[in-house]
């Protein structure tokens, strides 16, 4: 059944302003501005902004598998809540691994009546399967994921320089079958270099824990992702970067014309290592959160381009292995709990830095759903696109309490923070979703898998 929208601040391409969207069928049938709606039912928003749904291309649900960590059902609300209506999960940390189509399968089952927003899958590229990863991709993945340095999981080993060549080669000689943009491949770009332990090293201490990750061991990485960018001219995307020190290589590369893409993610945006107190285990991720005058370099990145998206990396665990009992760095899992928070965090940051909310929505709603080859259908409100919607209160702040987060497990570093911006109501393809703190919907999303 059709019906409108409209509001006085209508996020749409060409800026905000005042706008009635139609929509029907689960798409924006119509733009209109000044025009009187007469046989359909119409809402007024008014003052509150209508802008894109967001799409959030890094996240790790953990099903099958770990679902004591995580699961589709409590991350698809958890996402609906913070006006997301698409997720792409990670192939790690579930179990069994998505490393070839016998895993993604049983991932693709363990979604039936769970799915409050759309989802896609990432494949993982490790030593010794590159001959699942074309099986992979003609199943539907949405990219390929590898890591540089332990994982965490020794299911999902570390690749070596030689691995990455063997799988872009790989992905160089299929592109002739991919339906629209290349898949591209997203690596965690740290390599161990080694460290010295500091005298006083204390393993309960962050900024100890800071010294075991540095900047060096991001920017050996990165640069021989560019050199393997460069050979290959095929996509390659740099997740989660943390380091500052790498982003004029990358600013170079960019200019060269290499199809080299950054993402950053909430928490190197909104925390400085100066304001984490020790034990405080809530916060430890890899990389790591560094020193405030990294953050703002980051930022300045955002600003002018260089960093493509921002993404949540949400990865939980269940309370007990954050160790927070201890306050031990060294034994706690590593990882963020977000994925609720990251429009309001960003927004928060953001608006003291003298960004609008017009480019926060760019770099989480309409570049990561171009990422994943759904741009001309997300991440924008235009005429024929999904109606994916997020009715959103930018001035009005509240501060994140356990009882009104949907992530399973409630641990996360915002916890008592005062964050601006409160996402009123998610509208997945048209469908209400959430509304006012609550869900409202059966589970209305889909597995989204990229069509060959």
């Amino acid at each position: 059944m059709a019906f409108a929208i409209k509001s006085k601040n209508v996020l749409t391409p060409e800026g905000i302003r005042e706008t009635t969207l139609l929509i029907d069928n689960g798409k924006i049938t119509d733009v209109l501005e000044h025009h009187k709606i007469h046989d359909c039912e119409l809402t007024d928003y008014k003052e509150l902004m209508i802008m894109p749904a967001l799409t959030d291309t890094h996240v790790h649900i953990n099903e099958p598998g770990r679902t004591e960590w995580e699961g589709f059902e409590t991350a698809t609300k958890a996402a609906a809540a913070g006006g997301i209506t698409m997720l792409v999960d990670m192939p790690l940390n579930s179990s069994p691994v998505t490393t070839d189509v016998s895993a993604l399968n049983k991932k693709l089952n363990s979604t039936k009546n769970k799915l409050y927003v759309d989802v896609g899958f990432y494949g993982g590229l490790i030593p010794d399967n590159i001959e699942e990863i074309k099986p992979l991709i003609e199943k539907g993945v949405l990219g390929l994921k590898a890591f540089m340095i332990n994982s965490g999981m020794d299911e999902f080993p570390p690749v070596s320089e030689g691995d990455l060549r063997i799988g872009l080669e790989l992905l160089s000689s299929v592109e002739h079958f991919l339906n629209g943009p290349s898949l591209p491949l997203l690596v965690h770009a740290e390599i161990d270099c080694g460290y010295e332990k500091a005298l006083k090293y204390d393993e309960c201490c962050f900024n100890s824990f800071l010294e075991t990750r540095p900047r060096e061991w991001e920017n050996k990485a990165i640069k021989l992702l560019i050199d393997l960018c460069r050979e290959f001219n095929y996509p390659v995307h740099i997740v989660h970067l943390s380091s500052s020190d790498a982003i004029d290589m990358i600013k170079t590369a960019k200019k060269e014309g290499l199809p080299l893409t950054v993402e950053t993610c909430p928490h190197y945006l909104f925390f400085s290592s100066e304001e984490i107190n020790d034990k405080d285990t809530r916060f430890k991720c890899t990389p790591p959160i560094r020193e405030n005058e990294n953050r703002e370099k980051l930022w300045e990145a955002v600003k002018d381009g260089t960093i493509d998206l921002i993404v949540s990396d949400h990865s939980p665990c269940n309370s007990e292995l954050k160790f927070m009992d201890k306050g031990n760095f060294e034994e706690a899992w590593g990882g963020i709990s977000s994925l609720q928070f990251g429009l309001s965090a960003v927004w928060t940051a953001a608006r003291k830095r003298g960004l609008s909310i017009y480019e926060v929505s760019k770099l989480m709603s309409e570049n990561t759903a171009k990422f994943i080859g759904l741009g001309r259908k997300k991440g924008k409100i235009v005429k024929g696109y999904d109606a994916d919607i997020v009715i959103f209160d930018p001035n009005k702040k509240f501060i994140v309490e356990e009882k009104n987060i949907f992530h399973k497990h409630k641990m996360t570093p915002y916890s008592g923070r005062e964050l601006f911006g409160v996402v009123k109501t998610t509208f997945l393809r048209g469908e209400k979703i959430f509304e006012n703190g609550k869900i409202v919907s059966n589970p209305l999303g889909k597995v989204v898998l990229r069509n060959y």
